[in-house]
């Protein structure tokens, strides 16, 4: 691995780096609001940021060996080159974590690392223990609201409220696991300890709506692709409100995070002169496309309804993988390899043939 200059503590590297990657390089953010050098910029920030702010973070992960942002993968992934190959075409090619919210904090193992409290307040799903001094070790000790048991990974969103009272989705909530490559064949299981963000607390509404992960924004009743929540939603019991959001599913082989916890992954690309999609060349590994599909139970008047990290177009989330290695890969070599649309247990119920992944207790047989 080419040694990196330590010319600039990684403190400083580490955050101008995700500054960076959250659109702020020329502006300047503390723990408090941000101060624009004048008021058409202030003006401009507010309009496009709503106001929310993130400090730099002035920890690093445990994991990082040398407190430069980045995590490498142990071993690294060499000699992959993007598949091309069009298998037969199956409709479908993915399988469920069905997993329930545990707590909420304002902690985020990622983005700050050692430093409890300093984040917005996040609402974690699946493992029991994640907060801000969570690593891969202490997740795969720890337990899970998932159906299956060998999912210990750590999901993670900010938290939604109607006024000052948190509305937290109820019940197992719909986490896919797809294929986001043409070549579902090629997809093959997450490395232990990779970890991402989705989107952006800071990205504009406009970056929001053109995201490569956004699915149909906001939704309730027969309102669909919305940037902010809708105004209002039908008062019934069966309507909720919900969100899709896709996350990039190609990477680059090295490293399990690194400074901005982006730049490792990457969106598919198309291929020139079809429609298929493939991984591209810089993030050549393809990996299960997670789509998060949330509900949260609440309808009638939205005019109070927020993120904790802002407006609704302020809407993103993390993972954190600690699967249990045999489980995740036997999941993903019958259901996203094989084409299948299995259930949590790994069943497709158009497929009985087929059989399942894993047991009636959701665990390996």
């Amino acid at each position: 691995m080419p040694r990196r200059s330590k010319g600039l503590s990684a403190t400083l590297i580490t955050g101008a780096l995700l500054l960076t990657s959250l659109g702020l390089g020329g502006i300047a953010v503390s723990a408090g609001a941000p101060a624009p050098h004048t008021a058409a910029a202030a003006d401009a920030f507010a309009a496009t940021h709503s106001g929310h702010a993130m400090a730099a973070s002035t920890a690093t992960s445990p994991e990082d060996p040398d407190g430069d942002g980045y995590i490498p993968a142990n071993p690294p992934v060499t000699g992959v080159t993007p598949s091309t190959q069009d298998p037969p075409h199956r409709y479908f090619h993915e399988f469920q974590a069905n997993c329930s919210v545990t707590h909420t904090k304002p902690d985020d193992p990622i983005v700050y690392p050692q430093q409890p409290g300093k984040s917005h307040d996040h609402t974690f799903m699946g493992n029991t223990t994640t907060n801000a001094n969570s690593t891969t070790a202490t997740l795969s000790a720890g337990g899970t609201t998932c159906k299956a048991p060998g999912d210990l990974s750590g999901y993670w969103m900010p938290t939604l409220y109607n006024g000052d009272q948190q509305i937290l989705p109820v019940g197992p909530q719909v986490i896919y696991y797809k294929s986001g490559v043409t070549d579902y064949t090629s997809v093959r299981p997450f490395p232990k300890g990779l970890r991402f963000v989705v989107g952006s607390p800071m990205q504009s509404a406009d970056e929001f709506r053109h995201h490569p992960g956004f699915v149909e924004g906001w939704e309730c009743g027969d309102s669909y692709f919305n940037t902010e929540f809708p105004a209002t939603c039908p008062n019934r019991a069966d309507v909720q409100l919900n969100i899709r959001f896709q996350a990039p599913s190609c990477w680059d082989g090295k490293y399990l995070d690194t400074p901005d916890h982006k730049s490792h992954m990457a969106y598919p690309v198309v291929k020139p002169g079809t429609n298929d999609n493939m991984c591209p060349a810089d993030h050549p590994v393809a990996l299960p496309m997670i789509e998060f599909k949330m509900a949260f139970p609440v309808n009638g008047d939205m005019s109070k309804v927020r993120l904790s990290s802002g407006t609704g177009h302020s809407f993103h989330y993390d993972f954190f993988n600690a699967w249990d290695d045999r489980t995740l890969k036997a999941l993903v070599d019958h259901c996203v390899v094989g084409g299948l649309q299995c259930d949590a247990r790994g069943y497709d119920e158009t497929h009985p043939e087929a059989g399942a992944a894993l047991d009636e207790h959701y665990r390996l047989p």
